[in-house]
Order: structure tokens, then C-alpha cells, then sequence
């Protein structure tokens, strides 16, 4: 029964996509971008989002993996290792943050300025060259979100201009931050693995995580092993295993379709020199011209 009804929801409604955040923030927008047509349903963390797509409660999870200054996401790369889902799709989104306020507000009547640290640090020159005291919220979002619902001219927000439109207000200044290349990289999860596509293979990626032997040398077989396999590795990071102290497992990836001869046989021959090794996705690189 349950099987039926959660079919006919998809015939009526559509995909529905989890995130973690609030409407307006970058994870909605991102979520937006890659699932126009979707539903979008809001959790309040990456593992709720991620387990809601796990139980069938949602057809995809986007999630942030990566940032351009801040770095790996540590929650969400741990799940890719723990977690069953597969990545399918991966996008990049750039940041760019806006001084947003409430009807009647202008540049001179703000004193105050509310949004997430991260975007009162990147927007920190141009804020303090106006003389604005700073304010943290949790989000961006939330931050709009106070503005709106204050209805200060003397209160304004920094978030995208998205974000201004989803809550009404208007933009007094654009790309206040103080560094134009902030890019956050995020990924679409499903329970299931879109294998290769008759597209041209060498616009596509895929993604291994894995725990080496601990032996001299078992880390260099395994990339050697990518390497005679005539993929290109643009990728490797380490996290510690949480469980394991001073342990560590490995995240690749590589340029080149998995689903080949060829990938199969490099699966095969990491599975010698690896102690737990996953397919963790593959993704279509995409055209940013």
C-alpha cells in the first residue's frame, strides 16, 4: 500500500527534493537550479535530509560538498562514505551576496546589517566601509526573513538577490563581497546510480571512497592502479574514520566513464589493494561556457 500510494504522490506532485536550510538560502537555490520542476522540502541538517531520500521520503537530496574557501563540508563528505546513496549530479554555484532591506530603506538610513558570519566576513571591507554594525543570524535566509518581518529601513540583510525576491525586498547594493570567485559545489544524491550515457565519455565523472590495507605503500598502488588505467585523477582528499582512531578513508575523482572495460577492470584490481572500496557516484561534467 505504502509502495502505491507513494507512486501515485510522485504522479501528482512530481519529484520532491530534499535540503537542508530554508527557502532563500544557497541550498534551495542550488536545489532549484538542478530539479526546476520539483519539489522542494526543507530539513533542518544534512543527515535528515540525506536519510529522508534513504527511507523513499524524497526522491533526491542537495547537499553542499565543497566551498572555494571554507573547504570541504565534513558531514556531508562522511555520509558519501557511511551513507547508500549514489551522487548523480554536481553543480557549481557561485555566491555573490547583496545589501537587501524593506521598502523606504535606502544606503543611508541603515545602521545595522544581519546575515550569516561567512557573509558578513566576505562582505566585511565594503559593510565597514559604510560604517554598518554587523548582526549574526543563522542563514542568509533567516536573516531576510527578519528584515521583512522588522520592516526597519534602519535593519538591511546580506544574502543573494534570489533570496530578495523570494521575500519581497529590494536590493540597495550588488556584490558587496569582497572576493568574486566564493563557489560552493553541490551534489544531487539518489538511492540509485545513473550509470553511463551514450554522451560523449570524456565529459563524464565519477567518484571512489575507500580504506587502503595498512601496509607501506598501499595508498601509491591504488592511485597507480587509476593512473595505468589511463584515468585521470583531478582529486584526493582524506577524512578521519570516526570510529577508528587515527584512521583514515579516501575520496577520488577521476575524469573518464566508470562504465567501460576499462572501468570495470580498475574496479576489480582496487579491490585488491583496498579494504572497503565504493562507487560512491558518476556525473556529467557540465558546459560552464
Amino acid at each position: 500500500m505504502k509502495i502505491s500510494r507513494d507512486y501515485q504522490s510522485r504522479l501528482n506532485y512530481g519529484m520532491r527534493v530534499a535540503y537542508s536550510g530554508v527557502p532563500g538560502a544557497f541550498a534551495y537555490i542550488a536545489a532549484k537550479r538542478m530539479f526546476p520542476e520539483a519539489a522542494l522540502i526543507s530539513y533542518s541538517n544534512f543527515d535528515e535530509a540525506y536519510k529522508a531520500v534513504e527511507k523513499g521520503e524524497c526522491d533526491s537530496a542537495v547537499l553542499p560538498i565543497e566551498n572555494s574557501f571554507a573547504g570541504d563540508v565534513g558531514t556531508v563528505m562522511d555520509l558519501i562514505f557511511s551513507g547508500s546513496l549514489y551522487i548523480n549530479q554536481i553543480i557549481d554555484l557561485g555566491i555573490e551576496h547583496n545589501l537587501i532591506a524593506c521598502d523606504g530603506a535606502s544606503l543611508d538610513t541603515v545602521k545595522t546589517v544581519v546575515s550569516h558570519e561567512q557573509a558578513l566576513s566576505q562582505c566585511k571591507e565594503y559593510l565597514s566601509a559604510r560604517g554598518y554594525s554587523t548582526q549574526v543570524y543563522p542563514n542568509t535566509a533567516l536573516a531576510a526573513k527578519y528584515v521583512k518581518e522588522l520592516n526597519d529601513p534602519t535593519v538591511a540583510a546580506v544574502a543573494s538577490d534570489e533570496t530578495a525576491a523570494i521575500f519581497g525586498l529590494k536590493i540597495l547594493a550588488s556584490k558587496i563581497h569582497t572576493s568574486k570567485t566564493n563557489t560552493t559545489r553541490f551534489a544531487a544524491f539518489s538511492r540509485t546510480r545513473k550509470e553511463s550515457s551514450k554522451a560523449k565519455k570524456s565529459s563524464e565523472s565519477f567518484i571512489l571512497v575507500f580504506t587502503v590495507k595498512n601496509e607501506a605503500g598501499a595508498l601509491a598502488k591504488t592511485i597507480d592502479i587509476i593512473g595505468a588505467h589511463r584515468y585521470n585523477m583531478r582529486n584526493l582528499r582524506s577524512r578521519p574514520m570516526k570510529e577508528l582512531l587515527w584512521s583514515y578513508y579516501f575520496y577520488i575523482e577521476a575524469d573518464g566513464s566508470i562504465d567501460t572495460a576499462e572501468g570495470k577492470e580498475m574496479l576489480r584490481a582496487l579491490g585488491a589493494t583496498t579494504d572497503r572500496l565504493r562507487l560512491a557516484g558518476t556525473y556529467q561534467t557540465r558546459d560552464t561556457k
